[in-house]
């Protein structure tokens, strides 16, 4: 489906905490430059409803200011802010729990665009002191690979095939490989080495079978 180890080293993680809505967030933060494309392409592919489905889920509502959007099965929310086609803000409503999604696109330090996103959390997030970053990070790793193959090929990701892969070996490296990132990323914010590998290796069991993934 992809070359795992080239998609993993393409993708830059961090973890940090910022001030956010008048209090102190946890944030994770991916990033992945496509040299093939154009800042508008990538936009488009992130906010046009009829692209959306194509490398991640359908989605549907008023995908504007203002608007509630809803990904089939799985999170909605509002988007709070939009400025096309460099940036938006909007909730990740998922179940009770509430959390933020930023994303930014640009020129890529080599030419073509880059994508940035942002997943924000309160400080007393429980899926994060029993997962870490990972709770999240992965599932958004798991969701690049479907970005990457729609802008470097322009086809649809099959979800059937999608799901298939990463039931695969291949796709339990790649969970294996990205939930490894995620603890790096945690350590080199500052959280302790044993705590991080302990959360690591749950976000792991988590998404490779052991009562299945967290999901974004």
């Amino acid at each position: 489906m992809i070359d795992v180890t080239r998609q993993i080293n393409a993708v830059g993680r961090r973890v940090r905490r910022r001030e956010f809505k008048a209090g102190e967030a946890r944030v994770v933060s991916l990033g992945q430059a496509y040299g093939g494309s154009t800042v508008e392409d990538v936009w488009d592919a992130c906010t046009n409803p009829e692209r959306i489905p194509r490398w991640f889920l359908p989605v549907s509502g008023e995908l504007r200011t203002g608007g509630r959007y809803q990904l089939e099965g799985h999170a909605g929310g509002t988007i709070e802010r939009c400025d096309p086609p460099h940036g938006f803000l909007a909730t990740w409503e998922y179940g009770d729990d509430v959390s933020w999604i930023e994303v930014r696109v640009g020129a890529g330090a080599e030419g073509g665009a880059r994508f940035e996103l942002e997943h924000i959390s309160r400080v007393d997030d429980a899926k994060w002191a029993e997962f870490g970053p990972g709770a999240v990070g992965v599932g958004w790793d798991m969701g690049l690979v479907g970005l990457a193959i729609h802008l470097s090929t322009g086809a649809a990701v099959d979800p059937g095939e999608a799901m298939a892969w990463f039931g695969s070996e291949e796709g339990r490296r790649f969970v294996e490989l990205s939930s490894e990132g995620w603890y790096e990323a945690a350590v080199a914010a500052g959280e302790e080495a044993g705590v991080a590998r302990a959360a690591a290796d749950r976000t792991t069991a988590a998404y490779t079978g052991a009562g299945g993934g967290e999901g974004e």
